[in-house]
């Protein structure tokens, strides 16, 4: 078996966006084969936005907020914008504390919200009960 067969972090497309997450249980090698097939399906795909769903992630170390930032780097090389979405507080203390900074890395604070700025929007929902109806005066 691969890496890439045995790699568990689903990648999924809506349109011309790929929609991704990062678990808590993230080790070193697990992040570089999900930045080498991300960045391969960017590519083959030609998609022009990333949204990458961190709010599961508890911790974060060097390895891979560096492995987030060269990702953005290289999707933005290939044409894609990336957003890193729902961050926790104890990420970005985390973060802050160690010094580490995304650089280049968009973020937004969670997946809804990545996600409108990529150019997706919710479909307004039909009031209850059906149609609206006017009074007339």
């Amino acid at each position: 078996m691969t890496d890439r067969q045995s790699m568990d972090i689903p990648i999924l497309r809506l349109g011309d966006v790929l929609v991704t997450g990062l678990i808590n249980e993230l080790d070193d090698k697990t992040a570089t084969v999900f930045a080498d097939e991300l960045t391969e399906r960017i590519a083959a795909e030609r998609a022009r936005g990333v949204l990458i769903d961190i709010s599961r992630l508890e911790i974060i170390d060097s390895f891979v907020a560096r492995t987030l930032t060269e990702l953005s780097t290289m999707a933005r090389l290939l044409g894609a914008r990336v957003i890193v979405a729902g961050m926790r507080p104890p990420v970005a203390i985390t973060l802050v504390e160690l010094g580490l900074q995304l650089t280049g890395v968009e973020t937004a604070l969670n997946a809804e919200q990545g996600m409108a700025a990529l150019g997706w929007h919710h479909a307004p929902r039909p009031p209850e009960g059906g149609t609206r109806r006017e009074t007339l005066g």
